[in-house]
């Protein structure tokens, strides 16, 4: 494992410069780093297990964990925070209601196990393969119907409380838009605490649980269950997950490495391998799955420190959080009203990034085939579509997933033997200048 080089200082970074990966700022700067990157990961990654309804000490430990982890595979090259992934909550809340936790984690363990498959593929044959099958109407698609499936879940919290929703919901949108850099990419996190505020005034919280905790005691551990029947059928719904997880970790990679070097793309293949041994590991435990975060690229562009001596101090920080019980019963205080005002806009913004991958590709919806790819999957998505033969069933993740990628493909095929215009040609040629603010 590479030894960090001292940059500079260790106190400032140059104007125009950056702090590599294989470089650190002084141990005190290092460490405050650390610890702002675990502030910045905080907001999303507790909100996953409360949820799904998975301990949020467990899901923190094994964040710390994976990011460890992380680290080790990618042989200290690659600086990145592995929180929970958004992906994971639709198919861990429907296989939790049919086929309870043990089989919800048979399902992340199926997803981590996947995705590193992937990455052993892409670290000797490249990434070509993945664009090929899963071009951007079909990326785009996936990913968006992941999130505009869980539309009633946010719904059946928000209703509860929809004062306390409205107050949230509002609030994560003005921060949005009030503040700059990294207050503002944290709006969620920030939403949540004044809608947590708003709770409070109305005596809509129970603190008898944290009073009851322990302020020191490890996790809750739980093994996944393989041997159910019912977590055969469960499965398949945590598949398409792989997707988002290639899509996040590719454009992790690629984001550092155009603030960095372009070197860094070589650590795409393990950084696939790591993220999916990380999932594996959580699930087989009780924890959620992991993916690369975007919050913490925002506090790497802020700063301009890629050095992984800070992922080392985050990842350490993560696992000392994780071993006070009374940290996750305040947490799992959160109550219905304020997750159904957060999960409104999560939830939603999950969907607008598989729409974005339309628009920032230039996506022909001109063509019926990149109509009905994208149209036939949102609608199966949601609307809730399932199939069931027996015991074994396919929700609707699963059945939009499947059905944009039949479409694509095949519709593809035939309206190119036929001649009639109907496929994919193409991004749409660029006519004047794309995006910027408005003169």
């Amino acid at each position: 494992m590479a030894l960090w080089k001292l940059h500079g200082n260790g106190r400032t970074v140059a104007p125009g410069a950056v702090v590599a990966p294989d470089e650190r700022m002084n141990w005190g700067a290092t460490v405050a780093i650390g610890i702002q990157h675990v502030i910045a990961m905080f907001g999303a990654t507790f909100l996953v297990p409360v949820l799904t309804g998975f301990p949020v000490s467990t899901t923190l430990f094994f964040s710390g964990v994976g990011t460890l982890l992380f680290l080790v595979v990618t042989r200290n090259k690659l600086p990145s925070y592995l929180g929970s992934s958004f992906a994971f909550i639709a198919p861990i809340t429907a296989a939790t209601a049919t086929a309870g936790t043990g089989s919800a984690l048979a399902g992340i363990v199926a997803v981590g196990l996947l995705l590193a498959a992937v990455g052993v593929i892409v670290q000797f044959a490249g990434l070509g393969w993945v664009d090929r099958l899963m071009p951007p109407v079909v990326a785009g698609a996936i990913v968006a119907l992941i999130g505009f499936n869980l539309a009633p879940v946010a719904w059946t919290s928000f209703r509860e409380a929809p004062l306390t929703g409205t107050i949230t919901l509002a609030a994560v949108i003005l921060f949005s838009v009030l503040f700059r850099g990294f207050l503002g990419r944290i709006s969620i996190f920030l939403g949540v605490i004044v809608g947590y505020i708003a709770a409070l005034i109305q005596n809509e919280i129970d603190f008898t649980p944290v009073a009851d905790a322990a302020w020191i005691g490890f996790p809750e551990f739980q093994l996944a269950d393989v041997t159910s029947p019912q977590t055969w059928s469960v499965i398949a719904m945590f598949l398409p997950v792989v997707l988002v997880l290639v899509a996040e970790n590719v454009g992790h990679v690629r984001g550092v490495a155009t603030m960095t070097d372009a070197s860094v793309n070589r650590s795409t293949g393990r950084a696939l391998i790591a993220d999916g041994a990380a999932t594996t590991l959580a699930g087989l435990f009780g924890g959620s799955g992991t993916t690369t975060y975007g919050e913490n690229i925002g506090v790497m562009a802020a700063t301009r420190v890629y050095s992984t001596a800070v992922y080392w101090v985050a990842g350490a920080a993560a696992i000392v959080l994780s071993l006070s019980p009374k940290i996750g019963a305040v947490f799992n205080t959160i109550p219905p009203g304020v997750l159904g005002g957060v999960t409104t806009a999560l939830y939603g913004l999950i969907g607008i990034i598989g729409i974005k991958i339309w628009v920032d590709n230039r996506v022909d919806f001109s063509r019926p085939v990149n109509q009905y790819t994208g149209a036939v999957a949102l609608v199966l998505a949601i609307a809730g579509f399932t199939m069931q033969w027996g015991d074994f069933q396919l929700g609707a993740i699963v059945l939009g997933s499947v059905a944009a990628l039949v479409i694509y493909h095949l519709g593809n095929a035939i309206a190119r033997l036929r001649k009639t215009g109907a496929d994919d040609g193409g991004p749409i040629p660029a006519v004047g200048p794309l995006g910027g603010d408005p003169l």
